[in-house]
């Protein structure tokens, strides 16, 4: 008998998701691939044959159970909900697993990345640009991966400005690891939480960690790595937003120093813009300010004599844009509009061309206000 549960006032049955997702833990392609082919996971599993099936059934069953006993949230690739920057990457997690108030489509997301042998210079950096990024945004997310160093430094100044903050652990939602940074995941909770597509009782092995690093890349809007050596696991996840399009960023070190090497190396090989700061930052992803939206604007002179020139599907986009502050992300419009992506993308062209809309980094549309 499958278990439903409630999500957003609905209710939802995500066994036949967690099932194909542990079947294919290890074949995520071909999971994928049988999604797509068939268009959901319970019509995937009713056609597929397969050793194990029925042993990844149970544990799908147990692993239910397991969340609805401790109030985890699923977000499953038919579920409209699932964060749609992620939903653009080739090799996004079939299920996701999460805790607390994650929002992982709101506002802007900025993964922050570095070595977990932190300098207190880099410690520095990363909590002024945390600091900075509050003070001069409306709405922004930090996302990391809770290792020491860099990333737990990126959410303990999350927590304490009091913005949403996620963390992307290599394991499941029933362990913290570090566990040092227990009381920093329970404090995030509040105000954004954890994010996983691990299940209960996976041990954060090394593997995972790398595998963990797609989502911190694949969230974002932007990745910045403040401090890296030569070598290390921030280096993977800056290659990964650089092969999922997402904007890279770092901060430059002196060329004595070991945790700057891997940053210059990314600056010099032109894979990531060079920043100071969050002002660099905001104005590389061209990112309205606070101060920008204090200034005044008349949308109905704005718009006089250009409503009329345009098609029902470019109106549509306007209004859809001018409802969002933040603005909306190409596929995001594809879906709200039910309009062929090729019909969007040329429609919000067009609009580019008259001065309506402004495209950011990213896939993001914005209208100019």
């Amino acid at each position: 008998m499958t278990k439903w549960y409630m999500v957003n006032d609905q209710m939802v049955n995500p066994l036949f998701d967690i099932a194909l997702s542990l079947l294919y833990r290890t074949r995520l392609r071909k999971g994928l691939a049988l999604l797509d082919r068939y268009g959901s996971a319970e019509e995937a599993w009713r056609h597929i044959d397969e050793p194990d099936m029925q042993t990844n059934w149970d544990r799908a069953q147990q692993e239910l159970e397991w969340i609805q006993a401790h109030g985890i949230r699923v977000w499953s690739l038919s579920d409209e909900n699932y964060p749609y920057r992620l939903r653009q990457c080739p090799d996004r997690p079939m299920i996701l697993y999460s805790k607390g108030n994650v929002l992982p489509s709101d506002g802007h997301i900025v993964s922050i990345v570095g070595t977990r042998r932190a300098t207190e210079r880099g410690k520095e950096l990363t909590q002024t640009l945390v600091r900075e990024l509050h003070e001069n945004l409306d709405q922004v997310t930090i996302v990391s991966g809770g290792a020491y160093g860099i990333d737990i430094a990126a959410h303990r100044a999350a927590i304490k400005a009091g913005i949403p903050t996620i963390i992307v652990p290599a394991h499941g939602l029933d362990r913290i690891y570090p566990y040092q940074h227990r009381q920093d995941a329970i404090a995030a909770l509040e105000h954004g939480g954890l994010l996983t597509e691990f299940p209960s009782g996976t041990e954060p092995i090394a593997p995972y960690f790398i595998q963990r690093n797609r989502i911190v890349a694949g969230l974002a809007d932007a990745v910045v790595v403040v401090e890296s050596k030569e070598r290390g696991g921030s280096l993977v996840t800056a290659q990964m937003a650089c092969d999922y399009d997402r904007e890279l960023f770092a901060f430059p070190g002196r060329p004595t120093d070991e945790t700057a090497r891997g940053c210059n190396n990314l600056i010099c090989s032109n894979k990531a813009q060079l920043i100071n700061g969050a002002d660099d930052l905001i104005q590389a992803m061209q990112w309205e300010t606070r101060a920008d939206n204090l200034k005044p604007f008349n949308l109905q002179t704005t718009m006089v004599g250009l409503l009329d020139d345009l098609s029902s599907t470019q109106q549509a986009i306007l209004t859809k844009l001018q409802e969002a502050e933040d603005g909306l992300h190409i596929n995001l419009l594809v879906m709200e509009l039910c309009q062929p992506y090729e019909q969007v993308s040329s429609d919000l062209v067009m609009l580019e061309i008259q001065g309506l809309v402004r495209s950011l980094p990213g896939g993001i549309y914005r209208f100019v206000r």
